[in-house]
């Protein structure tokens, strides 16, 4: 019996070996480091409802911020942001619009409007979720991460024979980076 008092004892103590990174963490890095985006001008509204999205979609705590990641690096947060931009009759016209630089076809295929970030989040989300049983069956990965991973560049870059089971979208460096420093900060016990 004793035995058994001082294991429940020292469970109850011991600090867990891995500490959840928290959406309240993962904003402050999407507001402040994110080199396309200015602070004072990324609106926590804006942040928060692509979380709110996110959260929708039940992905693996290792892949929290996904969205926030990609909403970095395509437009540093701004939902009227333009690229890719094409000459069309003497007209420089943008092709890539929106808070994730989604092209027309999502405009057709989800019935959306690209400047609206909630309309783009969340059809950039479902597009991703569309891809995942196709990458499972293809890809034949166990973990729920290396599916999702490989639904995410699957459903963001051309299509390509053999598909893209081993490949990693440009956005998810960013997004390990972000974790990475978050528990390096938790493991300080400094907080975010």
């Amino acid at each position: 019996m004793f035995a058994i008092t001082v294991m429940t004892a020292a469970l109850l103590t011991a600090a867990p070996s891995y500490q959840e990174v928290t959406y309240e963490d993962l904003v402050f890095e999407a507001r402040y480091d994110c080199r396309n985006a200015n602070p004072e001008k990324t609106k926590d509204k804006i942040l928060w409802d692509l979380v709110k999205i996110e959260k929708a979609y039940e992905l693996p705590n290792t892949l929290r911020g996904m969205v926030l990641a990609a909403s970095c690096m395509e437009s540093g947060h701004d939902p009227n942001a333009k690229g890719d931009y094409k000459v069309f009759k003497n007209k420089r016209l943008p092709r890539a619009i929106g808070i994730l630089q989604q092209w027309p076809w999502y405009e057709k295929e989800y019935g959306i409007d690209r400047t609206n970030h909630i309309e783009a989040a969340s059809s950039w989300m479902k597009h991703i979720k569309r891809k995942l049983n196709k990458v499972r069956k293809n890809c034949g990965f166990k973990s729920k991460h290396r599916n999702w991973v490989a639904a995410w560049v699957t459903a963001i870059r051309y299509p390509k024979e053999g598909g893209r089971c081993h490949e990693h979208p440009k956005h998810y460096k960013l997004l390990r980076r972000w974790h990475r420093q978050i528990k390096k900060s938790l493991d300080k016990g400094d907080g975010c």
